[in-house]
């Protein structure tokens, strides 16, 4: 009796594998995604999902028997990337960088790419978008033209590998994983399929010859890095790039950091010369000119880094019955909160005005510190009267109208100093005295009316 043969479905969209078609994906709720794979795309499979190193041990240890792994980093000569990273580039290591079309990734990893060549890193930068000319036209105008910085404009694994195996490089580039296709894989590149075989043989040559790999990753529609979740899985190190193309700033956020922290965020300025790291970036998110109903000043932290910010309220009568809330860069329900809060509490007619917040800059706030600084220009912008420029709003707003505190405050308080503030608004006065600046400590929202 003859062997049943093995059938393998998946869905396209996400990697999600069923032993039957579907209609619609269970994981993701794509529709009409399922493709069958065939024998050797499942023989594939099996190997990749076997440990990569064959040599690991079979037994248990106690981990007091464990050697300790030394990490060997080299600098980019990037100061932002090199913070991102957890000090500089792990030699073996295989970092994945995400971001919307003209952020700024190939001309990031094309610069950092002549970095490394200038400081004798042997560096290959393999491309599967542009033609060799175009590479070197944008290398010219990055200053990274270098003789250990090689092109190759291809997307064959197969003779990337063969590249990779005849001359000895330090570093590798990859612009980008969606582009490269396998012939052990036969669906288009892009696939589900193709991302994850050739993922796994870039992991397996960073881990083998111990090279630094970088990949360049295109994202979905929602934010999300396209293709299988696997790869972001099976990588070391995952960036995003944030930002609007049409702004200067671009912000590089770590996800996933198996060598360093991924609170850090690395912050640069889109250049005639490319992307460079933002030497001043304490003003590029607040100015000092006449002050304005509805602005207020705060300090909040990325990674160990305290940025002032501008946040802006404009409070306008509705003209119709649900009146509108409209945030940028600030939570929207955060802010939803707050405003019934100051409805509640400060008897404020809110519900009869449209809300719109924005941060200035183009950040985003990830943290509730900036709290203190939304309601206090919301009431701003409600009463008509600017606050002053020489104060900052620092605290963390609670639902039943407390003021709580904030980590770090004497960090914050210290930058604040340095971009010469007068005053701060705060939950409690800071373990340090800080000179030439004067903290008002306040511990309830409706204190706010009173000082202002």
């Amino acid at each position: 009796m003859s062997k049943k043969k093995q059938q393998l479905y998946e869905c396209q969209a996400c990697g999600f594998q069923s032993a039957a078609e579907l209609g619609k994906c269970p994981n993701c709720g794509a529709w009409g995604e399922f493709l069958e794979l065939t024998q050797d795309q499942i023989n594939t499979l099996k190997e990749t999902a076997k440990s990569p190193n064959p040599k690991s041990q079979n037994s248990a240890k106690s981990i007091t028997e464990i050697e300790d792994e030394s990490v060997e980093r080299f600098s980019s000569n990037n100061d932002e990337l090199d913070l991102v990273l957890g000090g500089g580039i792990v030699e073996g290591s295989l970092t994945l960088i995400g971001g919307s079309p003209g952020v700024g990734k190939s001309t990031l990893l094309l610069k950092i790419g002549g970095n490394l060549a200038k400081s004798g890193k042997k560096t290959l930068y393999v491309s599967g978008e542009e033609s060799a000319g175009q590479i070197k036209l944008r290398a010219g105008r990055l200053e990274s033209l270098h003789e250990n910085l090689y092109l190759l404009c291809e997307i064959n694994l197969d003779t990337i590998l063969h590249e990779l195996s005849s001359n000895k490089f330090d570093v590798l580039i990859v612009d980008s994983i969606q582009t490269l296709y396998s012939e052990k894989i036969s669906s288009a590149p892009g696939s589900v399929s193709q991302v994850r075989e050739i993922t796994f043989e870039l992991m397996r040559y960073a881990k083998d010859k111990n090279v630094a790999v970088f990949i360049i990753g295109h994202i979905t529609k929602e934010g999300s890095i396209a293709g299988p979740r696997i790869l972001e899985h099976m990588v070391d190190t995952v960036l995003y790039f944030e930002g609007d193309s049409n702004r200067e700033l671009r912000i590089l956020r770590g996800f996933k950091n198996r060598f360093g922290s991924t609170s850090e965020v690395g912050i640069f300025e889109m250049t005639k010369n490319g992307l460079e790291s933002a030497k001043d970036i304490s003003k590029k998110f607040f100015t000092r000119n006449d002050s304005q109903a509805g602005s207020a000043i705060t300090v909040v932290m990325e990674g160990s880094r305290p940025i002032v910010l501008e946040v802006q309220a404009l409070l306008s009568e509705s003209t119709y019955p649900n009146p509108k809330r409209a945030s940028t860069g600030y939570e929207l329900n955060r802010l939803t909160m707050l405003l019934a809060l100051l409805e509640r509490k400060l008897d404020l007619p809110l519900n009869r005005y449209d809300v719109f917040i924005n941060i200035a800059g183009g950040i985003k706030i990830t943290e509730t510190a900036a709290d203190l600084a939304i309601v206090a220009a919301i009431i701003s912008s409600f009463r008509n009267r600017p606050l002053s420029k020489d104060t900052v709003f620092i605290g963390e707003v609670s639902l039943i109208g407390d003021i709580r505190d904030v980590y770090q405050l004497d960090n914050r308080l210290k930058e604040a100093k340095t971009q010469h503030f007068k005053k701060a608004i705060v939950p409690s006065r800071p373990l340090e005295e800080i000179n030439s600046i004067k903290c008002y400590a306040v511990s309830e929202v409706a204190k706010i009316i009173d000082w202002m």
